[in-house]
């Protein structure tokens, strides 16, 4: 039998509360006032990830699926009692505070488990947007010109080019990106600085916004990491007063019309020379940061076909047939085959050793090296 069919693999999320996407299906879609071209009822939280453990089943895989719902205990029994061979890292929060998920990966290398997505460095690095732009800018990996604002004050002459894009600096899942986010001029840009540091913590992101196409572009994988076909938003159908972005709501909110006029284009239409400047990039990127199994990577195309990176996510959606998945069907990958993937690419690395003592013992006494 093959390793993949003896591995255990723990799933493990964060879930508690009510899911807002259970009250969406009470919604009569004739309600909303336009018409909706996706479905409104998607997947709760909880039926993506069922979704994930049923596919790694598939794959041949001892599956548990476990929500800590909130308590960290959870966690700390399995890895202590039972661990698994890996632990499938779905974790993006704890106690509705997204800065700690780094902490999470944390507890998994001090117990000397084998987990999926990047480590903790990295997940803390790339959660500080500010921070990873100097990163991308000191290896020469461009990023648009920005301000990082630690209180709600700009000058008027702060050397960017407008139009700019305002958005917290530490917030996953395009959090506080709205329609009003984009501004063009000082007086727009205060209302949205006050309005941004009213309703997140800072710092602040005040960043030059690139006019023109939007990709996302996955990687997949170690030595080497593989990039997979490119995603281009259209947006040619939304509002006239929405800017071209993906906005919170149109990335997550199937309530608002956003949700259903921008669409996935795989693979993006880029000449050969266009396409090996965004993977050259994409690569860098991934690498510099210290990304792990897989990420996807926000970007812009300026219209002189300047690449820019905006933002690296590592561990993102893997929701099926959505952004990094649809980017790995394009290739011939099923969903469970690239789940797989991922189990395999972390089961292949060496285990974080640590040194266990048992009560009562001291180093010089009694050591048990687990690996």
């Amino acid at each position: 039998m093959s390793k993949k069919k003896k591995s255990s693999v723990a799933v493990v999320y964060n879930q508690a509360g009510d899911d807002i996407y259970e009250k969406i299906r009470d919604v009569n879609p004739d309600s909303l006032g336009f018409e909706p071209e996706y479905n409104i009822n998607v997947a709760t939280v909880a039926e993506e990830y069922e979704a994930i453990a049923n596919a790694l089943k598939e794959e041949g895989y001892k599956v548990d699926l476990i929500n800590i719902n909130e308590n960290i205990q959870i966690l700390i029994d399995l890895l202590s009692k039972n661990p698994p061979d890996v632990v499938f890292n779905l974790i993006e929060f704890y106690k509705e505070d997204p800065a700690l998920e780094h902490l999470i990966a944390g507890l998994f290398a001090l117990y000397g488990v084998r987990f999926t997505g990047s480590g903790p460095f990295t997940l803390a690095l790339c959660q500080r947007k500010g921070m990873t732009k100097q990163l991308l800018l000191a290896n020469n990996v461009p990023t648009p010109r920005y301000k990082l604002l630690t209180e709600p004050r700009l000058p008027g002459r702060h050397g960017l080019h407008y139009p700019l894009i305002v958005k917290p600096a530490r917030e996953d899942a395009s959090s506080g990106v709205e329609k009003g986010s984009v501004v063009y001029n000082l007086e727009q840009l205060n209302e949205r600085v006050t309005k941004t540091f009213e309703e997140y913590n800072p710092p602040i992101l005040v960043e030059e916004f690139i006019e023109g196409r939007e990709l996302h572009v996955s990687v997949l994988g170690n030595d080497p990491p593989e990039v997979l076909p490119i995603i281009e938003f259209d947006f040619s159908e939304l509002p006239s007063d929405h800017p071209n972005i993906i906005s919170f709501d149109a990335k997550w909110n199937p309530l608002e019309e956003s949700f259903h006029r921008v669409h996935s284009i795989c693979p993006a239409k880029l000449s050969k020379r266009v396409e090996k400047k965004v993977k050259a990039a994409v690569l860098e990127a991934y690498k510099i940061t210290g990304c792990n199994d897989y990420a996807r990577l926000d970007l812009r195309l300026r219209k002189d076909n300047k690449v820019f990176v905006l933002e690296v996510n590592p561990n993102p959606d893997l929701t099926e047939g959505v952004s990094f998945m649809e980017s790995a069907e394009q290739i011939g990958l099923s969903f469970g085959q690239t789940l797989s993937k991922i189990v395999e690419f972390a089961l292949n690395r060496q285990a974080p050793s640590i040194t266990v003592l048992k009560k009562g013992e001291n180093e010089t006494t009694s050591q048990k090296k687990i690996e």
